[in-house]
């Protein structure tokens, strides 16, 4: 939806517009939630973590770090670059929608801001966790950016079907010259599984209750226009320039 008193430099961030809507609406976030709770049925004491809170915002006294020694690192700045963490799911449409705001992002911010991605598959979505059980089977080949540019460029293909595309994520495999017994294998793997739900139970205990989220210098992050990225960017790029 359009807001006509934004003024025209302060371009508003839509799923519609395909100009990547960063924030889920509330009503959205409510049904992800309950989706969550429904689905996993887990209790706090559970390996999983937390259910999410009702508000979507960083738990307070969250122990698990926003980057972890395995998360996976699309643009890399070095240590002195500050750090923007997206948490995604790849059939995730409103994931889809910032895909090309991000990666213009990436574009205009190179060598100058990493750019790290997290799992959250959301559980009722047919092929959230096939998705993401492919992307880090191609990960574990090198492949990780490949796939992860693969599943959102044909997302309007096969989101939101209700059978499996694993065959479909295996031809994606195929086509970029993976060892197809490894990939195979990884896909089969039960370890793989654990890798996604470490970076799943990570995110509920930042918080996280719907996709995507950022967390920018380890902070959570909620832009609404394209501009507040750059802002938050601009000054986060200037901190880290000062003595």
């Amino acid at each position: 939806m359009t807001d006509t008193t934004t003024p025209p430099q302060r371009k508003r961030m839509s799923t519609s517009a395909k100009a990547a809507l960063i924030t889920i609406p509330t009503v959205i976030v409510g049904v992800i939630i309950l989706i969550l709770v429904l689905s996993l049925g887990k209790s706090s004491g559970q390996p999983a973590g937390d259910a999410p809170n009702a508000g979507g915002q960083a738990a307070p006294a969250a122990s698990a770090p926003v980057v972890a020694e395995n998360s996976h690192v699309l643009s890399d700045a070095g240590a002195d670059a500050p750090t923007i963490v997206e948490f995604l799911d790849f059939e995730c449409e409103a994931c889809r929608s910032t895909y090309p705001v991000m990666e213009e992002m990436r574009e205009q911010y190179a060598g100058k801001m990493n750019f790290v991605i997290r799992y959250f598959p959301i559980p009722g979505h047919q092929n959230s966790m096939t998705s993401a059980l492919a992307v880090e089977a191609a990960a574990q080949q090198g492949k990780f950016e490949e796939m992860y540019t693969k599943m959102f460029e044909t997302q309007e293909e096969w989101g939101e079907k209700r059978e499996s595309e694993a065959p479909r994520f295996r031809g994606y495999a195929e086509q970029l010259g993976l060892d197809m017994a490894a990939y195979d294998a990884a896909v089969k793997d039960p370890a793989t599984q654990e890798r996604i739900e470490f970076d799943f139970a990570a995110g509920q205990e930042l918080g996280v209750s719907g996709t995507p989220t950022f967390f920018l210098e380890g902070e959570l992050f909620q832009p609404e226009y394209v501009t507040d990225i750059t802002e938050a960017f601009d000054a986060a790029i200037a901190a880290k320039q000062q003595p």
